[in-house]
Order: structure tokens, then C-alpha cells, then sequence
């Protein structure tokens, strides 16, 4: 089973897309298997994280914005990638670090995911993008 899953940002962000992966699952008549994600980009992630309290996306961003400042921060004058604008190199450098693939169990056709868990696109650009999430559940054998 097979999608593409298109995500419009509005800028750097965490943008949570369970509920269009756990319809796709539904849909899709899916049972037991590992769906995996992978975003088709190299200026964003994917993040499975906590989905209840927005101030863990605020904290997200705000902590990776200080480990990784734009690139017309001081700090960042060694990069030499800036012709696409300050926040370019520095978002390749944050999906070097997080990652741009996730494996979750799926059984019974859902996803086990936690409680307060949440599939989301974590896009490091500033200005909006549209980005897609390659996704491929795999059945379980037997």
C-alpha cells in the first residue's frame, strides 16, 4: 500500500498530519504491517511527538532556532551556502540532525502510536512550501 501525502506550510513550523495517515490506513482496508514515512525534501523532518500541549511545538522551534540560528547570525558566518537565503543552509543543517524517515507499528489497520503522540512535518524555512511524505505500509508477514 502507497501514498503521497502533500503538506502546505505557512513557514518554519511542526505541522501534525496524523489524522490524514490514520484515514489513509483506514481507507486503505490496511491491517498489520510498518508504515514507513519519508519526506521527499532536504529542508525539513518528520517528528513523531507530544499532539496536547502546543507549547512543546513553541519550545521545539524556539530550541532548535538557538542550536542552529539563521545563517546571517554571527555565529554562522563559516557557511558558505547562502544564496538561497539565510535560513536555507541552517534548515539542510536541522534535517541532517532530526530525522526524515519514521517506522510506526500498525495493527488492526491503526497506527500504535502513544496517547499524546502525533505524526508532524517540522518544515525550517521560513516561507510557505508545499511538501510531500512518501508513505509505504509494508504487511507483516504470515
Amino acid at each position: 500500500m502507497y501514498s503521497n501525502f502533500r503538506i502546505e506550510t505557512r513557514g518554519a513550523g511542526l505541522y501534525e498530519f496524523t489524522r490524514e495517515v490514520a484515514g489513509w490506513l483506514s481507507n486503505g482496508g490496511a491491517r498489520d504491517g510498518v508504515l514507513t514515512l519519508f519526506v521527499r525534501h532536504t529542508s525539513c523532518s518528520l517528528l513523531v511527538q507530544e499532539n496536547a500541549d502546543p507549547d512543546v511545538k513553541t519550545d521545539l522551534l524556539a530550541w532548535l532556532k538557538r542550536l542552529i540560528p539563521d545563517a546571517d547570525d554571527p555565529s554562522m558566518s563559516y557557511l558558505t551556502h547562502v544564496l538561497e537565503g539565510p535560513d536555507d543552509m541552517p534548515a539542510h543543517l536541522k534535517a541532517s540532525v532530526l530525522p526524515v524517515s519514521l517506522q510506526i507499528p500498525v495493527v488492526g489497520g491503526r497506527m500504535v502510536l502513544g496517547t499524546w503522540q502525533g505524526i508532524y512535518l517540522f518544515e525550517h524555512r521560513a516561507r510557505p512550501h508545499r511538501r510531500e511524505v512518501a508513505a509505504m505500509l509494508v504487511p507483516a508477514a504470515g
